[in-house]
């Protein structure tokens, strides 16, 4: 091999995307975390849930193989930082196969609700892996341990798919005391005494009420969760009325539209006290919920109210992220493939890294061609992210290529994308030329919001940098680039899968 090609081979692409566009392979690991914290099963614009579940089960076995310290700590991050379930229960469901030892290390950490619990179990079985085995019930059991009755109420849900009546069938695990040995009775459908559990008979109670009053007396004595209320009975305006007291934020997002519809946020108090709960910064920060949620809503709810309640909370969720102090160009792809979920989710991270910038930066969309968003400061995220919408090809280079044309200098370059080039020339040579003769120490940032396995720059590339994730916590990877950066990957590797 000449040396031109030895200095030069690692720079040309070696693979192709969706497209067949040339593109770079990522390592494994890069590759693993993207599947984790993007890959929700659901359909996307170039694969089907099918194609994408196989891929999935591919890297997790793969990764189970080949490097299983660091599948452990990425399943943890996944579920904790990425705010993702079902990859990060598919991937535990892998490892305990290849290695318990790490399974039991994480297990609690990434099977954290009753509902987390039931996939897991609802995976194995689907694996052909029935009840997984003894490293797993012993798992199960510990978990088991800590069922409240809340946690019974809520969860329990038998009849769909695996239940903790049916983990509690499939673990055997030995109650700690009478209250205990109730409720494991309960869960299973058998005769218990419901004086030991008031909750759980409360809503024994509410089941048999006859009028609303008595409807209303149980749900407030017991604390009944909305989802075990609302599946338990019809609820009427007033019913509504008393779970939205009870509701999480979370809960409370995602129930506006049955709310508005019953006809509870008609009245006054009620729709103050619900935005009052939308724009509260410690409710959010507990909540964890993701940002383009927000956005969601925004586009349901038809009141004024609600709707700058939303616009606040979306402002607030990114409040506490470090400001950007250094020029930043923020370009956010708007093809075709991005339509839907993905252009929703990439319009709110970059009108939000926008105005961290503090005006130091500038927001470009582009397809093949490239336009200036024309941001504001002062508008909110969500009603600038509803002005923007897919169309056209993807040209990954495009913006790069009229930063370039315009010698605009830059310190950091962020970009927003399913990566699936199809026209143009490839974002990597851009950047080249721009570092060439622009800025040679430009950093960028690749967003990728999508679960697709390749790059559009190669891994020995030291100053570009993939993010991956649909939480407001990929901004702050950005954000505290200046403080020297480390990837995604080494983050990952630097958990502690010890503690629990």
């Amino acid at each position: 091999m000449s040396f031109a090609r030895k200095m030069f081979a690692a720079l040309m692409p070696n693979a192709s995307n969706r497209e067949g566009y040339p593109a770079y392979a990522r390592s494994a690991e890069e590759q693993y975390v993207q599947t984790l914290v993007t890959n929700t099963f659901g359909n996307t614009f170039y694969a089907d849930s099918q194609a994408l579940l196989k891929e999935a089960e591919e890297q997790h076995r793969d990764m189970a193989q080949r490097n299983p310290q660091f599948m452990a700590k990425a399943l943890v991050f996944a579920r904790n930082e990425g705010y993702m379930r079902l990859q990060p229960l598919f991937g535990l469901a892998v490892l305990s196969a290849y290695r318990p030892d790490l399974f039991a290390k994480v297990f609690l950490q990434v099977v954290r609700i009753p509902s987390d619990l039931a996939d897991f179990l609802m995976i194995l079985s689907g694996m052909g892996r029935g009840e997984g085995g003894r490293a797993v019930k012993r798992q199960v059991n510990r978990f088991l341990a800590n069922v409240s009755e809340y946690w019974a109420v809520k969860y329990n849900g038998r009849g769909r798919g695996y239940s903790l009546g049916d983990a509690i069938a499939t673990a055997h695990p030995k109650p700690a005391d009478l209250k205990q040995q109730a409720l494991f009775r309960y869960l299973r459908g058998q005769d218990a005494n419901l004086a030991l559990l008031p909750q759980v008979n409360a809503l024994e109670q509410l089941k048999q009420a006859a009028t609303e009053d008595e409807r209303l007396h149980w749900i407030a004595s017991g604390k009944l969760p909305h989802e075990v209320v609302t599946g338990a009975i019809k609820p009427t305006k007033a019913i509504w009325e008393v779970l939205m007291e009870q509701m999480p934020t979370f809960a409370l997002l995602r129930n506006l539209n049955a709310l508005e519809r019953a006809g509870v946020l008609d009245d006054r108090h009620n729709l103050e006290k619900a935005a009052a709960r939308l724009t509260d910064p410690q409710a959010l920060a507990k909540s964890k919920i993701l940002p383009f949620r927000f956005a969601m809503a925004f586009r349901q709810v038809q009141n004024p109210v609600l709707q700058d309640a939303l616009r606040d909370a979306a402002e607030l969720t990114f409040a506490n992220l470090p400001d950007l102090e250094d020029q930043t160009a923020i370009f956010l792809d708007i093809s075709g493939s991005m339509n839907g979920e993905y252009l929703q989710i990439g319009a709110v991270f970059a009108l939000a890294l926008y105005k961290k910038t503090r005006g130091s930066s500038l927001f470009w969309l582009f397809d093949t061609e490239v336009e200036d968003a024309k941001p504001s400061r002062r508008d909110s995220i969500l009603t600038q992210a509803g002005r923007i919408h897919a169309r056209g090809g993807t040209d990954t280079g495009a913006p790069v290529r009229k930063l370039l044309a315009e010698r605009r200098k830059v310190d950091q370059i962020v970009i927003i994308t399913d990566e699936q080039q199809n026209a143009g020339s490839p974002f990597y040579r851009a950047l080249l030329a721009y570092r060439g003769k622009v800025n040679p120490d430009v950093k960028a940032f690749i967003i990728d919001i999508a679960p697709y396995r390749h790059a559009m720059v190669p891994p020995s590339d030291r100053n570009t940098f993939y993010i991956y994730g649909w939480s407001d916590t990929v901004l702050g990877y950005i954000a505290q680039s200046a403080k020297g950066y480390d990837s995604m990957v080494q983050r990952i590797e630097a958990i502690d899968v010890e503690a629990e």
